[in-house]
């Protein structure tokens, strides 16, 4: 499924395109349960002067409020770009059931670039992966942002 027909990688984009709105590096992330989005968000790095406001972190604590536990096993994450390995962290731990990613980041992502976060013996639990959902438009987006800043 592309995203411009996955509803949830298309609300991940609009979470991207608010984080470059607001001069953040254009990540968004949604997560889903029973096809209803329980939380979104995008990057809030330099907002919040925390470098742990990734897209993904941010929706995984919104998500967990919200349902008042620290696992979210029937819950699906939509991001725009490959987790870091500090986001593939918090996804293992949520025990997130499934990934959908867009674009690859071969630099710094950790899930099939780097360290390979769910392939390691240590890693407790591994989500289902789902990549390239909407890479093109991802890769796109974050290239032109970083475009603009040089």
């Amino acid at each position: 499924m592309s995203g411009a027909t996955n509803p949830f990688m298309s609300a991940a984009l609009e979470q991207a395109r608010q984080a470059a709105a607001r001069g953040e590096v254009p990540i968004g992330a949604v997560i889903v349960r029973d096809g209803v989005i329980l939380a979104a968000d995008g990057n809030r790095t330099l907002e919040l002067n925390d470098p742990t406001a990734h897209a993904e972190t941010l929706a995984i604590r919104t998500a967990c409020a919200a349902l008042e536990s620290q696992r979210l096993p029937d819950c699906d994450l939509y991001v725009t770009l490959e987790p870091c390995p500090m986001c593939a962290a918090a996804i293992s731990f949520a025990r997130i059931r499934r990934l959908y990613y867009g674009a690859p980041d071969p630099k710094g992502g950790a899930v099939e670039s780097g360290v390979r976060f769910y392939s390691q013996p240590t890693c407790h639990h591994a989500p289902e992966v789902y990549e390239g959902i909407a890479a093109t438009t991802a890769a796109d987006m974050l290239r032109e942002f970083f475009r603009e800043r040089r």
